[in-house]
């Protein structure tokens, strides 16, 4: 069983702060301009602990840690912030819109107890990167805290949970923020025992999936075993063998997948509509001028859109816009059955590492600034994909498998200082 508790979290005062001033988009996606307006919104904004600045002449005994955990503290001290009394799950909506349309996603926020990956009820989907894993680690080293929670979805049908959280969104928000986005985000304690019951018997026989935040998981996990060797866990149930989640019930509606596109180096001498010819059928679309080229990239994802296996192509050298519509057996790639079908795979495995043997990318939400980003760099194409779908997000996961990092983009992000989880 996953076991998910009640914690007393750490809150902004509300008559000391406003939360639209004090809260951050998570750390992964904060720009440095960002941070920078971040810094200016508040002396206490959250991305001052979460995600600091370095100084000049930082060492070991003053640096941007050290500066977070002193103003963790400090702001405890001053009351700007606060930690519950009782232990409380605590109820998180996101209002937001996503292609003109209105949505709400609404989860709970608790402690999860950690486990090893791969051991239990709780499964990641995507690989990582060892470098954010060391700068969270520090965070939690010196803060002794989850500043920001892991976004992790379930199933289910039941859902014992959702009456509840429809009862509390009655009542006036404890915290409401508006992020740069103009999405109203808003908190709810959720402290009575029946409640508290009901939403811990909700996850007794569940499967917690991973949807944003493997790097934060992970580094819970390398923190406990640290504690671990130190002598530090004497019953298993100390705080740090817990971690702070927000939880979405993927069959209720208000989640949205969205993808991140690709943006690749690729010799310029390379025809790469003749390499992929051998195992695409190639659509192009051509344009004269911005409105036409606007047209031409809408047509590409129409195009998209109405086929299985389907990836666009925007490449500079020949000023033009491509759907890939993939052909040969997925049963020669070289991958886990459940990956072989999806459409990152074909990307990543086959046409990056086998056909253009790419060896730089990066990665963009908005396909827009994705083509003026290879116009105006190294960059030669930008690749799309479609959004990955849930269920395969689910049927990876359970295989024990792990998708490409940025494979998928759990929309809206969570704002970071809704609520802190101290150990």
């Amino acid at each position: 069983m996953a076991e998910v508790i009640p914690f007393k979290g750490v809150l902004y005062n509300p008559e000391k702060a406003d939360a639209s001033s004090v809260t951050a988009p998570p750390y992964d996606i904060v720009s440095p301009e960002a941070k920078d307006a971040l810094y200016q919104k508040s002396p206490y904004n959250i991305i001052r602990i979460d995600f600091g600045k370095d100084n000049d002449g930082d060492d070991e005994h003053e640096n941007r840690y050290t500066r977070a955990a002193a103003l963790l503290n400090e702001w405890l001290n001053k009351d700007i912030l606060r930690q519950d009394s009782v232990p409380s799950f605590y109820c998180y909506e996101a209002a937001y819109r996503v292609d003109g349309e209105e949505r709400r996603l609404r989860g709970i926020l608790g402690a999860v107890k950690i486990e090893e990956l791969g051991s239990g009820r709780i499964h990641p989907h995507e690989e990582t990167h060892s470098k954010p894993k060391s700068d969270r680690l520090n965070i939690l080293r010196f803060c002794r805290a989850d500043i920001s929670p892991i976004f992790s979805i379930y199933s289910s049908s039941e859902k014992k949970a959702s009456p509840i959280l429809d009862e509390v969104v009655k009542n006036k928000a404890f915290l409401e923020a508006i992020d740069s986005d103009g999405f109203i985000n808003r908190l709810w304690k959720i402290s009575d025992q029946g409640s508290i019951d009901a939403i811990r018997k909700e996850f007794s026989d569940k499967d917690i999936f991973i949807a944003d935040g493997h790097h934060r998981y992970e580094t819970a996990l390398a923190f406990k075993h640290e504690m671990e060797q130190k002598g530090e866990s004497k019953t298993g149930d100390e705080a740090f063998n817990y971690v702070l989640m927000f939880l979405a019930n993927m069959d209720e509606p208000g989640l949205t997948l969205l993808p991140t596109h690709r943006m690749v180096e690729i010799d310029s001498g390379i025809d790469i509509t003749g390499v992929l010819s051998h195992c695409f059928d190639i659509e192009a679309f051509s344009y004269n001028n911005d409105s036409e080229e606007k047209a031409a990239r809408e047509k590409m994802f129409h195009a998209m859109k109405n086929k299985k296996y389907s990836i666009g192509m925007f490449d500079k050298a020949e000023n033009k816009y491509y759907d890939l519509s993939f052909r040969c057996p997925h049963d020669d790639l070289d991958s886990h059955d459940i990956l072989k079908k999806l459409d990152v795979t074909v990307l990543h495995k086959l046409i990056f590492r086998e056909m253009l043997r790419v060896k730089h990318y990066e990665y963009e939400m908005s396909p827009a600034i994705a083509v003026e980003r290879v116009k105006n760099s190294p960059a030669r194409a930008a690749f799309f994909l479609s959004p990955t779908r849930v269920e395969d997000l689910k049927a990876v996961a359970l295989e024990g498998q792990r998708m490409p990092p940025k494979s998928t983009y759990f929309y809206p992000k969570l704002l970071t200082g809704m609520v802190i989880y101290k150990f």
